[in-house]
């Protein structure tokens, strides 16, 4: 097998080919041989997924918890990281090594899928199988989401349609519909033309699934109680003397929860090597919090002596999110992180050109350095966890470059290893499986950014400060006036997610490196109520992205009954 990924050499075998080349295990066999889970606690859809009860999630409560593993990475580049094919090489590498391991991911939104990044089950023989239902419709999760979120702004509607008796003020609602694809078209629209019957005229728009609250909600519930009970928080609208108006008010969180009750429990899949996976909601980390479901994360921590599991992006936005949110809210600990990185992404940090990240260029690497160093500072000071590099291999890596990395690091206090996770399998990660488990028994105190009485502009100026190293955080009015209601309205004490470019530590996602002394500028608040955190959205970015110029979606195509083009 080559040791590069697929886009070194033209004759390197396609991600989906090795997914449908796959020798899998049906996963009721694999429940019961590897969990001791029997029959009657899965619902299978078909023969290769299927999802865990809730009742035996339930009973396992009194179990002990296995050792939770978060791996993030360095600020994304075109250059690529690869960080879902490390989770899953490293869950591997662990099984191999005869730690029984669980890896727990997000599932892939269709946006991506069809627009510019493309699938989200890792690569090489380093994924997760069936490729391309996960990529796809899965289990149906995301559809009952938007199902959801729309029955929501449906009875919404409806409501004002028929007499408004709650008195909400149509310039007022904040609630929005979603699709799971990108389009751009869709983001600020005109509703409720073509006459009386229809409803009243107004200025709506479409968020994407990921970025729906009830995506966040889903993520981060703990039972179906706990869901029905957040969705009632959602705050839709406010009336004209400015008081929140609830989906409980609108009688909608009993039918959403039912619409979302299958979805609820956890997906359980295979990789390549046939070792259990949870693959379960799917939050964007530079819109939402980013991770995968708190429900699927205990129930693998149950299961399993290891959970693997990733923060969306980089260490700034997805891991500092996992920890301040998901963790906060849900009592989790990881005892070790993994950040991960390649060479030429480093070199791309440094200033390369993407068309010579292929070639040694010391100087280049030597300046991207800092975008990993501050990564590993905010791992292991800011958030307080024991923390190792990984390097995702490349062909093309040359000695050199190998040794200034590792150099530097050990500079710094942080162990390098070597993977080759995409071309060997859990094999060419063992290296870092012996040494995460070793990390896993260094000791581990988890800290946070801000406090839950710090105000919502103290959090967010802290995370900015310390996380981000701006010098200072603007607002116009408006924000600033938004925030001071949220502390009145009695929501000060909730986290923070920022919402900004995933590309950079600024808010200009061409800044690489690692920027000093920028400005984050906020110019949008939105209140998460069910959720249980407000997002403070900064910068340019968008919660409905576009389609590229050149989507994926071109190169995607059914031929003689067998899915092609998707990676």
């Amino acid at each position: 097998m080559t040791t590069s990924a697929p886009s070194d050499t033209p004759c390197v075998v396609a991600d989906i080919n090795i997914a449908q080349a796959a020798s899998m295990q049906r996963i009721s066999d694999l429940a019961r041989n590897r969990l001791g889970i029997t029959d009657d606690h899965l619902e299978c859809f078909g023969h290769f997924k299927a999802k865990l009860s809730l009742d035996y999630i339930d009973s396992l409560k009194d179990q002990p918890d296995g050792k939770l593993i978060l791996v993030t990475a360095i600020s994304p580049t075109p250059a690529g990281e690869g960080k879902t094919t490390t989770v899953i090489g490293l869950g591997d590498a662990l099984n191999r090594i005869g730690k029984k391991t669980i890896m727990c991911l997000r599932e892939p939104s269709l946006g991506p899928v069809f627009g510019m990044k493309g699938g989200a089950t890792g690569g090489g023989y380093a994924q997760v199988v069936p490729m391309e239902d996960i990529n796809l419709h899965f289990t149906g999760d995301f559809s009952a989401i938007a199902l959801a979120n729309n029955l929501l702004a449906a009875l919404l509607d409806n409501h004002i349609h028929h007499g408004n008796a709650l008195n909400i003020d149509v310039r007022r609602i904040t609630w929005k519909r979603v699709m799971n694809m990108n389009d751009r078209a869709l983001r600020d629209i005109v509703v409720s033309l073509g006459g009386p019957l229809n409803g009243y005229p107004r200025q709506d728009g479409f968020d994407i699934v990921v970025a729906s609250e009830v995506m966040a909600i889903f993520c981060l519930a703990q039972s179906l109680d706990d869901l029905k009970e957040r969705l009632g928080n959602i705050v839709v609208a406010y009336t004209r003397d400015l008081k929140p108006v609830t989906a409980r008010d609108l009688q909608a969180h009993g039918a959403m929860t039912v619409l979302l009750k299958t979805a609820f429990a956890p997906n359980l899949v295979q990789t390549l090597e046939n070792n259990p996976v949870f693959i379960h909601g799917g939050p964007f980390a530079n819109i939402a919090h980013g991770c995968n479901s708190v429900v699927a994360t205990k129930a693998g921590l149950k299961l399993a002596d290891y959970v693997v599991t990733e923060a969306g992006f980089g260490a700034d936005l997805g891991a500092e999110k996992f920890v301040n949110i998901k963790c906060r809210k849900s009592g989790l600990r990881p005892a070790a992180c993994v950040v991960v990185a390649t060479l030429r992404a480093l070199k791309y940090q440094g200033g390369a050109e993407l068309k010579s990240v292929t070639a040694e260029d010391l100087s280049a690497l030597e300046r991207g350095l800092v975008n990993l160093e501050r990564h590993v500072d905010n791992v292991t000071r800011v958030y307080g966890i024991p923390c190792i590099v990984a390097i995702n291999h490349f062909s093309t890596d040359t000695p050199a470059e190998v040794t200034l990395l590792t150099q530097h690091m050990a500079a710094q206090g942080v162990k390098v290893l070597l993977t080759t996770h995409w071309a060997d399998g859990g094999q060419g990660a063992q290296d870092l499986a012996h040494a995460v488990v070793d990390l896993c028994e260094q000791e581990s105190t988890l800290q946070w950014v801000y406090d839950n009485n710090d105000t919502l502009w103290e959090k967010l100026t802290k995370v900015a400060t310390s996380v981000y190293r701006a010098a200072s955080v603007t607002a116009n009015s408006k924000v600033r006036k938004q925030l001071a209601q949220l502390e009145a309205d009695g929501y000060g004490h909730y986290p923070v997610c920022i919402a900004k470019t995933p590309y950079s530590f600024s808010t200009d996602a061409q800044a690489l490196g690692a920027p000093l002394g920028h400005v984050i500028d906020v110019r949008d608040v939105r209140l998460a109520a069910g959720a249980e955190f407000v997002v403070i959205i900064c910068g340019d970015v968008m919660t409905m992205p576009g389609l590229p110029k050149q989507p994926a979606a071109h190169r995607i195509d059914l031929v003689k009954g067998r899915i092609v083009g998707l990676f």
